[in-house]
């Protein structure tokens, strides 16, 4: 499933252009700098917006008792990359600075390989208008011959722009510094970094460093590039950083675009807190958008979160770790039933709520079980969506919740479910076994088995549930499947290949 796909999720509406005024001697006025991927990177509409932060704050991890100086975030669209996001502002969500610097990359202005600093004015979000420090920025163009008063990158620079309204709910006060770092060149990020360390001296500042990681390779692919980046940004070593992903670019990794869209500001962070005497990093999390329900594994964009901090220890990349999940013969008790139910459902509510979903996390082990799902949606006893995954290609939770997005908004016989809906909605969940080949027809059993038939590219599934609700006998059970299919009744007769699985089904009325 492809992120362009997903039509109902991220609704594309024309950016906001950036109206700088002009004085008659050519300089140009620096005014408020409004939104420019509202409704696209993340909700428009403020209330929304709030939830949304608020919810992936909630969700996030708990605070490991650093005193970060600068924390490393990504800056997709919130549905793909805000939990990731938020588990690195919950790292410093007790400091309360008065001062953030926002380091974002160039995504926009072809050509521009030096450092721009918004002069002055304000930056404005759905959630409030927040001003720039013009006395920081003035100190910082007059130090470093780098840096231009550009805003014209910043019009419509998202890097920067999505980070804003963390910094409007967690520090309402704070005033911003706004920096796109066009080119991750190590000598300019070093000596820029240093500029900055010098002129936040007497400061209560953070450092909010903006990058994505690998884009566009497979899952897995993702995941080891991922892990080599994220290792080399926690050791604060802006050589080793520039090294390591020269040699992964290098590397046989399919499809793989960059390693980090953001190594100029990373590097600039790097920089700044070696001089301010960090000396190491911490991987607080990771994930890409695979791991959402809303997620394509076979080309997926990485994310992670890491804070840079003082001590004695080495670098910490626990962050990187991944729950060791158990074994699909062992059963679902009775509470990993009850949680997946939960989960189905406030996903759907977390989407219609704010526009963004929750990522599978805190599961049990057997839950991270890679497995097969189906999730049906019924009204006042009337099917109103089912769609499923045969295939055990991500853990049960995650399936579980994008089959559940998929159930309300993908399936072609019914309408999108609307929000109001949603109190009329019963969900039932059917976890999977394998599907086995069936050598005859007469080796189905009727209410234990689920079919799946396969002939002249054209396939169809039953759930096990479905004979049963429906009264039907073998051949009613295989003839609907035929229909289902595509396929002329009697087709399962000559030529079909026919497929046998179980299933575990539960639904929500069984727990209350």
């Amino acid at each position: 499933m492809s992120k362009t796909s997903f039509c109902w999720v991220l609704v594309i509406i024309l950016s906001l252009a950036c109206n700088i005024p002009s004085h008659s001697d050519g300089k140009t006025e620096v005014g408020v700098r409004p939104p420019a991927v509202a409704g696209q990177f993340y909700p428009d509409n403020p209330v929304r917006l709030k939830l949304a932060i608020q919810k992936y704050l909630e969700d996030a991890v708990p605070s490991k008792g650093e005193h970060p100086l600068a924390i490393v975030v990504p800056h997709a669209g919130y549905i793909y990359s805000g939990q990731i996001c938020a588990d690195a502002f919950r790292q410093v969500a007790d400091q309360h600075p008065d001062l953030v610097v926002i380091l974002g990359t160039n995504h926009t202005t072809a050509g521009f390989d030096r450092i721009s600093v918004y002069p002055g004015g304000a930056f404005q979000t759905p959630l409030a208008t927040t001003r720039v420090d013009e006395t920081i920025a003035k100190s910082l163009l007059q130090a470093d011959k780098d840096c231009v008063p550009n805003q014209e990158v910043h019009a419509k620079e998202h890097s920067v722009e999505v980070q804003l309204p963390f910094v409007q709910v967690l520090f309402p006060s704070a005033l911003i510094v706004p920096v796109v770092v066009g080119e991750p060149d190590v000598s300019m990020c070093g000596r820029f970094g240093q500029v900055l360390a010098n002129t936040l001296k007497g400061r209560n500042a953070l450092i909010v460093a903006s990058s994505d990681l690998s884009h566009y390779p497979p899952y897995e692919d993702a995941v080891t590039v991922d892990r080599l980046t994220l290792g080399a940004i926690a050791r604060l070593d802006l050589k080793e950083l520039s090294l390591q992903i020269e040699t992964s670019m290098r590397g046989k990794y399919r499809n793989l675009a960059t390693c980090a869209c953001g190594e100029a500001p990373v590097m600039v962070a790097m920089a700044a807190v070696r001089a301010m005497g960090a000396t190491r990093g911490v991987v607080v999390s990771y994930a890409n958008s695979g791991d959402v329900a809303v997620g394509d594994q076979s080309r997926v964009v990485g994310y992670g979160s890491v804070l840079f901090t003082s001590g004695d220890k080495p670098a910490d990349l626990k962050g990187l770790d991944r729950p060791k999940p158990t074994s699909a013969e062992q059963p679902l008790l009775p509470a990993d039933k009850k949680t997946l139910l939960v989960f189905a459902r406030e996903t759907l509510n977390r989407y219609f709520l704010t526009e963004t979903v929750p990522m599978a996390r805190n599961m049990s082990p057997r839950l991270q079980v890679p497995q097969g799902a189906f999730v049906t949606l019924k009204k006042h006893g009337e099917l109103r969506g089912c769609i499923g995954n045969m295939a055990a290609m991500a853990p049960l939770g995650q399936t579980v919740g994008s089959m559940a997005m998929h159930a309300a908004f993908s399936d072609s016989r019914f309408n999108p479910l609307a929000a109001t809906e949603m109190k009329d909605v019963e969900i039932e969940i059917s976890v999977l076994t394998p599907l086995k080949p069936v050598p005859s027809p007469n080796d189905i059993v009727v209410g234990k088995d689920g079919v799946v038939i396969q002939k002249s590219g054209k396939s169809g599934v039953f759930l096990p549930q479905v004979a049963t609700e429906q009264g039907w006998n073998r051949n009613e059970l295989l003839d609907n499947l035929c229909v289902k299919a595509g396929l002329p009744t009697g087709s399962w007769k000559k030529d079909a290949k026919l497929f046998a699985f179980q299933a575990e089904v539960f639904k929500e009325s069984e727990f209350k």
